[in-house]
């Protein structure tokens, strides 16, 4: 009888295991290798029915399609084909190696797993060559275009990108993101402002479509030669009209995700010329006018006048510097105060910087402000300026008059000659000096504070350790410490990531809850709707009071699965603070 049964359990395992060589659940992919702005497709495959199926969280990709099912059964010479597939379409989220996860089914009550596949996502292609993807209707009618000012200019000339994005009938753009932002190395960059998205009317090679001006952008080149304008990426969400009619004969319109890229563009930045380049040139390329202004023409020996050298016009204000003013050693100048008035538009940089002196004569007489020059270079032009200021002098009265200067020296050098009695009239020849002895240091406040000083030391450490045991042996109070600052910092991060969805709506939440726990005094992880509320009651706050704060949580876990705009997670955020005050008063 034993050898019968050990004979039926091998007779057993081994039919088990004959069944589980059978069965296969694998997962396949479109490709392993796709740009940011293509798209891929992926199928779960299993030849034998299956229960429970569960598909990995696609961490680093979002579904724009699917799960399709689809099922194929069939006879070939008396022998059964059985096929079942769950197909998703992806697009990635992010750049660098992400992974497609396993997925799980029951079959015939054991658990099968798919094994991960790993999957590279490089920056977004000019093409994308996503054969899975049969929206040739968006391909045709939808593109995003950096449109570039000027592809040769001089270093520190201005240029502007405006990235613009065109479509045309019968697509509808119903939201969209940024992806990808330039980050324009080797460049001055400034953004111009877009209070508003707008829809205008424009033309695209020739055809009508409508454009939105999506981004604008100054720079000014930093360096010569071949520098890339790294592309934009768009997230966009497209209504596409169906082949489908609805029961009035509409045609029924279906959403579409797409990434769409303006793809990277080159300029040839030219070097500023050295043919009359002139000595005193540093970096000024534009069109500027140059003055010299002094407040006063006459003074007192002892007041002070200033002298401000400015630039106005429009070119790269912000990026060179004023020339040096230079007086005689006889004024005393003082360093200069800088001030920037400048604006940046899509023409440049326009305004007016200023170095402003201020500077203090010491002796009577007529000072003659010399020449100060400027220089610029035109782009426009293509050739040097230099401008120089007027001849200006400043009368001084009412002072020392200059001492008499050695005549071997030259009057260029402007040294100054004093006499000896004058050259240490700051040193006080009778000081009023008293002995060190001369009070008793025993019986001074300084002696008792000495003394004193190292009990008071002691007291204080005293003090402070069993400050620090109380709040060490105060476990929930340091609990409901800690979750207080985790609140105060997650409400931090959230309005710091209030650009990125998925970050936003993280930190929010997190914040609410830890918030709740700091405030209530709780313990517990449980934070069901209907707890919430139960834990509101306790506390003396109608479901009038706490329904807010339930229903921002909920706001924030459906905001994670669904398309948000910036506008929506301000307003989210705005209402977090406004629940967070309300609970605080009822509190």
């Amino acid at each position: 009888m034993k050898k019968i049964g050990i004979f039926v359990l091998m007779v057993f395992m081994g039919i088990v295991q004959t069944i589980a060589q059978g069965v296969s659940f694998d997962a396949k992919v479109s490709k392993r290798n796709l740009g940011l702005n293509e798209r891929l497709r992926v199928d779960f495959i299993m030849n034998q029915n299956g229960d429970d199926f569960t598909p990995p969280d696609f961490s680093g990709f979002r579904v724009v399609g699917g799960p399709n099912q689809s099922i194929s059964n069939s006879w070939v010479n008396g022998k059964r084909s059985f096929s079942k597939t769950y197909t998703y379409f992806l697009t990635p989220k992010e750049k660098g190696a992400l992974k497609i996860k396993q997925a799980t089914i029951n079959i015939g009550g054991e658990v099968y797993k798919t094994t991960p596949v790993d999957i590279t996502v490089t920056q977004a292609v000019a093409v994308p060559r996503d054969p899975n993807s049969p929206e040739y209707l968006i391909d045709d009618n939808l593109h995003l275009v950096a449109e570039i000012s000027n592809s040769r200019p001089y270093l520190n000339e201005s240029i502007t990108v405006v990235y613009k994005l065109y479509f045309r009938n019968p697509l509808r753009i119903s939201d969209g993101r940024a992806v990808e932002n330039p980050q324009f190395e080797d460049f001055w960059s400034h953004n111009i402002n877009i209070p508003q998205l707008k829809v205008e009317s424009g033309t695209y090679k020739g055809e009508n479509y409508n454009v939105v001006v999506w981004r604008k952008s100054v720079l000014y080149p930093q360096k010569t030669g071949k520098l890339t304008i790294e592309p934009l990426s768009l997230s966009l969400v497209i209504d596409v009209p169906s082949k489908r009619r609805d029961f009035f004969g509409n045609r029924v319109v279906q959403q579409s995700s797409r990434t769409v890229s303006a793809g990277k563009r080159t300029i040839d930045v030219q070097s500023l010329p050295d043919k009359g380049k002139p000595a005193n040139f540093f970096g000024a390329v534009g069109q500027f006018n140059f003055d010299a202004l002094i407040n006063k023409n006459s003074l007192k020996a002892t007041e002070s006048f200033e002298v401000k050298l400015k630039v106005s016009g429009n070119g790269n204000l912000k990026l060179f510097n004023l020339p040096k003013l230079v007086l005689p050693n006889t004024l005393e100048v003082f360093e200069p105060e800088h001030s920037e008035n400048v604006r940046t538009t899509l023409n440049g940089m326009q305004g007016s910087i200023e170095d402003n002196y201020t500077v203090v004569p010491r002796f009577q007489g007529k000072y003659p402000i010399s020449v100060i020059s400027f220089s610029y270079f035109d782009p426009k032009k293509e050739r040097y300026f230099t401008l120089r200021s007027n001849d200006q002098v400043v009368d001084v009265y009412g002072g020392p008059v200059l001492p008499i200067r050695d005549k071997n020296i030259s009057s260029t050098t402007k040294q100054l000659v004093t006499n000896a009695n004058e050259s240490f009239r700051f040193i006080k020849l009778k000081p009023n000096l008293e002995p060190i002895f001369k009070k008793r240091f025993w019986n001074s406040k300084l002696f008792f504070n000495l003394i004193a000083s190292p009990f008071i030391l002691l007291l204080a450490f005293v003090m402070f350790t069993r400050r620090n045991q109380r709040i060490s042996n105060d476990v929930e109070g340091s609990r409901l410490r800690v979750a207080n600052r985790l609140a105060k910092k997650y409400l931090g991060e959230a309005k710091k990531n209030i650009s990125d969805k998925s970050l936003f709506y993280d930190a929010l939440e997190r914040a609410l809850y830890n918030y709740l726990k700091a405030k209530l005094k709780i313990k517990t992880d449980d934070f069901s709707k209907e707890k919430i509320m139960e834990l509101l009651a306790v506390k003396n706050l109608s479901p009038m009071e706490a329904s807010p704060f339930v229903a921002l949580l909920e706001s924030c876990e459906i905001a994670r699965y669904s398309p948000a705009t910036d506008v929506k997670m301000q307003q989210d955020f705005d209402q977090a603070l406004k629940v967070i005050s309300n609970i605080d008063k009822k509190l």
